[in-house]
């Protein structure tokens, strides 16, 4: 049996690259030499093991096995067995390293030992653990890797790992969602193994909240996670031409092993499980990495990101031999993250060539919860944006507090990169200030609530973008507008150029923002006989000053319905109005609005750019 080399690791000029690039202040490397005994308990605790191998091409291929834990033990002196069941004929990593032609209950003799490099982890707790060293032998039991009978294609697989490395305390849990892992006995079958990816396999991607990848450099190889919210990888490109996702790298140790892998070579293998079915997706493919502009240009609102080309693909049905029943969601996992292509192009956020600030200029507070704010631009812009769209406003100067690993007490600001999209609600004219009319919702609007404008506030302006304009496209037509709250902000920056006699705005607020609608009519005094405002949450101790206000905007000429807008109020509505429907609110009353409006065009505000 090969022996276990125990020197000391250091970092490789992968990693070093990577932080200094990200500027890491100096750290040591926290992999220790072999088998650790805190990563022995980590790894007899786990109940899912990811496995990366090099196939014959030199691609890093990642599959992933589970079962009670202690299927892989550590055997003493560095050396780990593991014993699981696994899909030797389709399984790639498994295919590389186990050959072709062996017997049944015959376990292979040992052959030049192989890298290879795993991660430990236990889904219930987010216990977890980083291996990486030699495969120094492997066979099937009950099965042969050439057996063709459908019957035969789980076996059980037997390896015996030298480990090299191993990194316990230190590896980043903060995005795993918690698992109970449950027992499932596999049938596997090979769906597809071309690309571009097939609808099953696309599906998969748009709910998986977590994937291993394996990186390779010639020191060692690198087997980790990503977690995320369901969906957080990102589907660039899927046709003939090629296939390329993308993910979002958030904050998290800042060591960049896996980065740094990636740095000195592109190469990585992914594997994608679901654990409801069973089915399983391998990948392998190239990768580039994107920081700063690149990535927000890509994944607007990421700092750091990684695009995969897609090289080789195998989608397999009811391969794994377990299945995960969910369990708490970390509050680590930021809000979905989507790629600029996935808005028409006229969305897409268009940045200054040269820095650009904001100045606030004045705060107006219409509310308790809503204000209006102008800021001015510096410098002088040479383009105006459009109305309907939004401007993207970074606060991290102002807000961040610098790296923190774990932040249990605000988990959320960790992955809180400060940028901030607001739609403008002021015309583009003149074009060296704007408007934004915004609700106090969070960490930066309660900022700009609370600020001191005496004290001066300028931000960095990283561009305008997006397109919701209302089009009246014939003389006679009338345009109907659903707006929910400060939903009415888009069509405030386009009421000077509608006719708004042909314009139907049906307004829903809630009681205690009703000095909204009054200072919006009083701005805009031919806007109110095409407005119908639904006014929610009146009671029986309703302010008398606001239920005045009620009665005000029936006297400009508005009309008033006393309660929340109802399926019977759009049906009434419809005769007379256009097939096309703006619509700026809620989500679960934009849900409502589609399924009223059946048969109509229905056109609405995007919230998730």
């Amino acid at each position: 049996m090969a022996k276990v080399g125990l020197e000391a690791i250091y970092w490789h000029e992968g990693e070093e690259k990577m932080q200094s690039l990200l500027h890491v202040p100096p750290i040591d490397n926290p992999t220790k030499p072999g088998l650790s005994a805190h990563a022995q308990r980590l790894l007899h605790s786990s109940s899912l093991l990811a496995l990366g191998a090099l196939d014959e091409q030199g691609r890093p291929w990642t599959t992933l096995f589970g079962g009670e834990p202690g299927f892989a033990r550590s055997l003493g002196q560095s050396v780990v067995g593991v014993k699981a069941l696994g899909a030797p004929r389709y399984d790639p990593v498994l295919n590389t390293l186990l050959r072709p032609g062996r017997k049944s209950d015959e376990i292979a003799k040992e052959w030049p030992p192989k890298d290879f490099s795993a991660l430990g982890i236990h889904l219930a707790t987010r216990d977890r653990v980083k291996l990486f060293g030699k495969i120094l032998v492997g066979g099937i039991v009950g099965g042969e890797l050439e057996d063709k009978n459908p019957q035969n294609a789980a076996a059980e697989v037997q390896m015996v790992l030298a480990v090299q490395g191993s990194l316990g305390p230190g590896n980043c849990p903060k995005y795993l969602n918690k698992k109970e892992i449950l027992a499932a006995t596999p049938k596997p079958i090979i769906l597809s193994e071309t690309l571009p990816l097939t609808e099953p396999a696309l599906n998969l991607l748009a709910k998986a909240d977590v994937f291993f990848i394996t990186s390779h450099h010639p020191s060692h190889m690198s087997t980790n996670y990503r977690g995320g919210p369901p969906g957080f990888i990102r589907i660039e490109k899927n046709d003939a031409s090629g296939v390329l996702l993308v993910y979002p790298e958030y904050s998290g140790n800042r060591f960049y092993q896996t980065l740094g892998n990636l740095y000195l070579d592109p190469r990585a293998g992914l594997v994608v499980p679901d654990f409801d079915t069973g089915n399983v997706l391998y990948m392998t493919g190239a990768t580039e990495i994107l920081c700063g502009r690149d990535a927000a240009a890509t994944l607007p609102r990421s700092s750091l990101a990684v695009q995969i080309r897609i090289d080789a693909v195998r989608f397999l049905q009811n391969t794994l031999p377990f299945r995960g029943k969910i369990g708490e969601r970390s509050p680590y996992n930021p809000p979905m993250r989507y790629l600029a292509t996935e808005h028409t192009a006229s969305t897409r956020q268009h940045s200054h060539p040269s820095p650009t600030s904001a100045t606030l200029l004045k705060r107006d507070i219409l509310t308790p919860t809503v204000a209006r704010f102008r800021f001015n631009i510096s410098p002088f812009p040479t383009t105006l944006w459009e109305p309907g769209q939004h401007v993207a406003l970074s606060f991290a100067s102002e807000l961040s507090g610098g790296y923190a690993h774990m932040a249990d007490s605000d988990p959320q600001s960790l992955n809180d990169d400060y940028i901030r999209t607001f739609t403008v609600s002021s015309p583009p004219l003149p074009h060296d200030s704007f408007e934004i009319t915004i609700r106090n919702v969070g960490t930066v609007t309660k900022f700009l609530f609370r600020y001191n404008i005496r004290a001066g506030l300028e931000i960095p302006l990283l561009g305008f973008g997006g397109s919701f304009a209302v089009e009246q496209p014939m003389k006679t037509g009338i345009v109907p507008f659903v707006a929910g709250g400060v939903g009415i902000t888009p069509l405030l920056a386009q009421l000077h150029v509608l006719d708004l006699a042909r314009l139907r705005l049906f307004w829903t607020i809630n009681i205690r923002d009703i000095n909204f609608v009054v200072r919006t009519l009083e701005d805009h005094t031919a806007l109110a006989p095409s407005t119908a405002v639904f006014v929610s949450g009146i009671t029986e101790s309703t302010d008398d000053n606001d239920l005045a206000r009620v009665i005000y905007i029936e006297n400009l000429g508005a009309k008033v319905t006393r309660r929340r807008i109802l399926e019977e109020d759009i049906k009434a509505a419809q005769e007379g109005l256009g097939d096309a429907w703006y619509i700026c609110t809620g989500t679960a009353l934009r849900t409502k609005l589609v399924e009223w409006l059946e048969g109509k065009e229905v056109i609405y505000e995007d919230f998730n750019y």
